[in-house]
């Protein structure tokens, strides 16, 4: 009798029993529970590393960044202090830090930095670090026992003994090529972090940290990219304002120019004009999501434009301004700009002035303290033609006549009006020597106005990094 075969029809076949795998020698069976612990565990080192590199994006300067790259290192390595020393650039990169961002310590004082620099390069670990970097070449160096640790220099074991260390962590921060754009990305950094007690992080630990400065190491790139262009900005902006203001009989000038960060649109000049005559100018320009550097060539523009005007028609303010609002509807229509011009006899004890759409300028003198009345005007480019009256100003002998940027007023982070009181009440708060002497009365004005007042309903310091400029001549 022969057995049926059964029909070929799915799901009849009994299931394979699935192959038994042979566990690695050495492993042992994980305990029940194991593998969800380690999961949670898993996300809450990744939730922490992502906490931190939100924190660290949220920066907004080189030395910001720096300062949060060393505070997020120590928390992932349980360590209290750390530096961060940056690579010098090498000669003719134009994309390295400035100096003083070079080395900046976390939990370290000036002086304990001082020591620290005292090590031989060859034997501080982020220095070998730094010096070495290259194929191949460590990443970290760790030195779980300075004390007992006898291959160290005997001045490295002697400033951690000063400084109260007893172990170190060194990792190279390297940002990598081709993630971003220009030559930043050739910027290496090297951190070290200090223990109080004898140790040294574990694997875990190790590899957050790594995670960390591979993203840190490309922010801190890009800063030192921004820093490079703002220091050239800087410098290139100082160049278009005055090298040293005129020398005239009977006249003393001085003048304060704080720069912003980002490059402003303000500007001042003074120029000696025939028969011993003085031109005073300030003002300023921008235009709504204007760059930096457009801006430094907007001011580069019509400084030069009003100093050929002046030269021309000096002695008549409004011609002045008139062909400058003129310069500036051809060469950039969409951009507006404030400005004030003086022409002033110092023999006669005379200025005429006229203003479009800048803060009048203040006189001081012995007798009063006090704005000069240039009648409201708009701001050049902002009408089809623009025109102001101007006004002439009988000044004493001995007095000051202050001419400022409206920076200075933003500095109290108080309304316009109020904003006035306060520098006409600074003014009038000096002393008969400070008076005498236009710096002096500048210093005075700035300690007045320190700009350190705080907008109560956002909680940040308001016009304390914003440009100002202020111009005084006192007259004898």
């Amino acid at each position: 009798m022969s057995t049926s075969v059964p029909s070929n029809v799915a799901g009849i076949h009994p299931t394979i029993s699935p192959v038994p795998q042979t566990p690695p020698p050495g492993d042992s069976p994980a305990p029940p529970g194991a593998a969800p612990e380690r999961l949670v565990s898993r996300i809450s080192d990744l939730t922490a590393l992502h906490d931190l590199t939100e924190r660290l994006a949220r920066t907004s300067t080189l030395r910001d960044a720096l300062h949060e790259t060393l505070r997020a290192g120590a928390h992932l390595i349980g360590a209290r202090r750390g530096l961060i020393a940056l690579r010098p650039p090498a000669p003719g990169d134009r994309e390295g830090p400035t100096a003083p961002d070079r080395l900046t310590g976390y939990g370290l004082t000036s002086a304990d930095l001082g020591q620290l620099e005292t090590v031989p390069p060859a034997a501080a670990p982020h220095t070998r670090l730094l010096d070495g970097a290259g194929d191949g070449a460590a990443t970290e160096l760790t030195h779980p026992d300075l004390a007992a640790d006898d291959t160290l220099d005997p001045r490295h074991r002697d400033v951690a003994r000063l400084l109260g260390c007893a172990a170190s962590h060194a990792a190279l921060l390297t940002a990598e090529p081709g993630a971003g754009p220009g030559p930043a990305h050739r910027l290496l950094a090297a951190a070290l972090w200090l223990y109080d007690e004898a140790t040294e992080p574990d694997q875990r630990q190790r590899e957050l940290l790594t995670r960390y400065l591979r993203h840190a190491a490309q922010q801190l790139a890009h800063h030192a990219t921004l820093a490079a262009a703002r220091a050239e900005l800087a410098t290139l902006r100082e160049g278009l304002l005055p090298g040293r203001l005129p020398y005239l009989p009977g006249v003393t000038l001085a003048a304060h120019h704080g720069p912003q960060p980002s490059g402003g649109g303000d500007f001042y000049d003074a120029l000696a004009l025939p028969d011993g005559a003085l031109g005073l100018a300030i003002g300023s320009t921008a235009a709504a999501g204007d760059s930096g550097a457009a801006t430094v060539a907007a001011v580069g523009r019509l400084r030069a434009g009003l100093r050929a005007y002046a030269v021309m028609e000096g002695e008549d303010p409004v011609a002045v301004l008139s062909d400058l609002e003129l310069l500036l509807r051809l060469t950039e229509p969409a951009r507006s700009a404030t400005a004030l011009y003086g022409f002033a006899e110092p023999a006669a004890g005379k200025l005429v002035l006229a203003s479009a759409g800048h803060p009048p300028p203040l006189v001081v003198g012995e007798h009063r303290t006090e704005f000069a009345d240039t009648t409201l005007s708009a701001p050049l480019g902002m009408l089809s033609c623009w025109e102001a009256p101007s006004v002439e100003i009988d000044l004493a002998q001995g007095e000051t006549v202050l001419l400022y940027s409206a920076g200075l007023l933003h500095r109290t982070g108080e309304p316009r009006d109020r904003a006035f009181t306060r520098l006409q009440n600074a003014a009038r708060a000096a002393t008969p020597r400070v008076r005498a002497d236009p710096r002096a009365l500048i210093d005075h004005i700035l300690r007045a106005l320190p700009g350190t007042r705080t907008d109560t309903a956002a909680g940040a310091p308001r016009g304390g990094r914003e440009e100002t400029v202020l111009l005084a001549a006192r007259f004898h």
